[in-house]
């Protein structure tokens, strides 16, 4: 599959690789990129999940430590992030 798709059009790029890859033709696949690309969604995902933990904990904390200040936001975050 072209690089030059990979860099004008990615979503292009992904589901023709896709479509490669479920079709057997292996020595057509953008190997490289694709190894690339799901390096790249693991960090995306990692820093997600790192992020709402850090939500999830302060706003638990504040819950516990300030009940005087407890609000609909904070338990919505909390719902949400859990």
């Amino acid at each position: 599959m072209s690089t030059s798709l990979y860099d004008t059009d990615l979503y292009a790029w992904a589901t023709g690789n896709a479509a490669l890859i479920r079709a057997g033709r292996l020595d057509e696949v953008d190997f490289e990129h694709v190894a690339e690309e799901l390096e790249s969604m693991g960090r995306s995902e990692r820093r997600a999940i790192t992020s709402r933990l850090e939500v999830l904990l302060m706003h638990l904390l504040k819950w516990r430590l300030q009940p005087e200040r407890r609000g609909a936001s904070w338990e919505v975050s909390i719902i949400k992030q859990r």
